[in-house]
């Protein structure tokens, strides 16, 4: 698996930010133009970029590996979903308390993990663990369906907001929210007294301590951050699909499909999460139409298609497409470059 990257551009040139612009615009005005399965297609797209967006926080700024991410994603799916379903409290109200569990349990993971001096592998292992036993313990917790599911009520043709409940262009929309706040919110925290205590971390952990880092505070805050923002991610997926199932939500599968798009597009930069998403996602999309269109039976086809993508970007493109397509563009300025 590649690190993250040390690309570090000093800015946006301006080939670079017409392109952000245009890119923008497209996104924004893309439901008008699309059909109702490209709408959708773009809606999965935008997801992955924010949890990938997400996944990046811990990974690609503090050099946490986690591949337990599902946890998060389910946890934030299932405490927003029953708040709805049993006290018919909305998503947006939900949503608050789905982070704070997500938060909890991240942080249990963190402490578990730096207070005992579990790093690298065994860390990954170790958030594995816990969201193997939360797919295991939700298949077995009746109040929210179990192993059988858990349904939330939709009504034909209902348009209501509040509570997430209209068209997939509301989604599509809200998903494209969740995808800019979270690049605004990462640029930010990357700029910012927190951010670079986390690079230090992630480069130079021994260093950063010596030089007054607390490295347990801000190991604690990247997953907190990183926890919180994924389990956002969860709430979105619950009210979209309007259905749960531990064996997919908490699955070893997902959590990888979590990573991939950063780790194509670019770990540690801010942009390469989302690109990596609109490779990936499409393609995969694609493989699934083509099988189903030549009628073949093919289980797993997709997995191996993201499993060769992923060998093909560690050998080829170790730092990700994005860092390599915006040098070879001129999309972003090198340190010392002029504006």
């Amino acid at each position: 698996m590649s690190g993250p990257s040390r690309m570090m551009p000093s800015g946006v040139t301006g080939r670079g930010m017409m392109l952000l612009v245009l890119a923008a615009l497209g996104l924004v005005i893309a439901p008008f133009v699309a059909d109702r399965y490209l709408v959708s297609v773009l809606t999965t797209v935008l997801w992955f970029a924010y949890v990938g967006q997400a996944w990046n926080v811990m990974m690609g700024f503090s050099g946490l590996l986690s591949l337990g991410h599902a946890l998060y994603v389910g946890l934030g799916a299932y405490v927003s979903a029953a708040l709805f379903v049993h006290f018919g409290i909305g998503p947006w109200a939900g949503m608050v308390l789905a982070m704070l569990v997500a938060v909890v349990a991240g942080c249990v993971i963190g402490f578990l993990g730096f207070r005992f001096g579990v790093k690298g592998v065994h860390f990954a292992l170790l958030t594995i663990a816990f969201a193997e036993v939360a797919r295991i313990g939700f298949d077995h917790i009746t109040w929210v369906g179990g192993s059988g599911g858990f349904f939330l009520p939709v009504e034909a043709g209902a348009s209501d907001p509040l509570n997430l409940r209209g068209s997939p262009v509301l989604f599509y929309y809200v998903a494209l929210a969740l995808v800019v706040g979270a690049l605004f919110l990462s640029r930010a925290l990357l700029h910012s007294r927190l951010g670079y205590q986390w690079l230090a971390v992630r480069e130079e952990p021994d260093a950063a301590e010596a030089s007054g880092v607390d490295l347990f505070r801000a190991r604690m805050t990247a997953v907190a951050v990183s926890s919180a923002l994924t389990a956002l991610g969860g709430v979105f997926q619950a009210f979209y699909f309007n259905n749960l199932f531990p064996e997919q939500v908490f699955s070893m599968g997902r959590s990888i499909e979590i990573i991939l798009p950063a780790i194509v597009g670019g770990i540690g930069t801010l942009v390469g999460p989302i690109l990596g998403a609109f490779i990936l996602t499409p393609l995969g999309e694609a493989l699934t139409f083509l099988i189903e269109a030549g009628g073949l039976d093919l289980p797993g086809l997709k997995q191996l298609f993201y499993g060769a993508a992923l060998v093909v970007i560690v050998v080829f493109r170790p730092e990700g497409v994005w860092p390599w397509l915006a040098r070879r563009l001129g999309l972003v300025r090198q340190p010392g470059e002029g504006a």
